[in-house]
């Protein structure tokens, strides 16, 4: 289950926000979770609620807000949103599109306490 190891990523890259804002607590952890990303939300949930107990972010909350993917189909021009993991244009049904969003999983903001 790599969704452990990109939560343990996740934490360490919290606690090298904290430390650089000389902060003691972290409080709320959001991240925008792409839906071709490769990782499941409700795994990487569980795995957060297990690993963020030993430090910093043991009282967190993680926000995950989940990205659709964005294609740009190559055929017809059009930009489409998809709830769903399919890279066809539901636009011409073409095959031939590029993804412009939703294959990523990014830390977007952190809430810190200072001492």
């Amino acid at each position: 289950m790599h969704e452990y190891s990109i939560v343990t990523a996740l934490i360490e890259e919290c606690e090298r926000h904290a430390q650089a804002n000389n902060a003691i607590k972290i409080s709320r952890v959001e991240i925008k979770l792409g839906i071709l990303s490769g990782v499941e939300p409700e795994l990487l949930k569980t795995a957060f609620e297990t690993f963020k107990l030993e430090g910093i972010c043991r009282e967190a909350e993680l926000v995950m807000n989940i990205q659709p993917l964005i294609l740009m189909c190559l055929d017809c021009g059009q930009s489409t949103e998809h709830s769903e993991r399919s890279v066809i244009c539901s636009h011409c049904q073409s095959g031939q599109t590029k993804v412009l969003d939703g294959e990523d999983m990014l830390l977007m903001q952190l809430e810190l306490e200072q001492a």
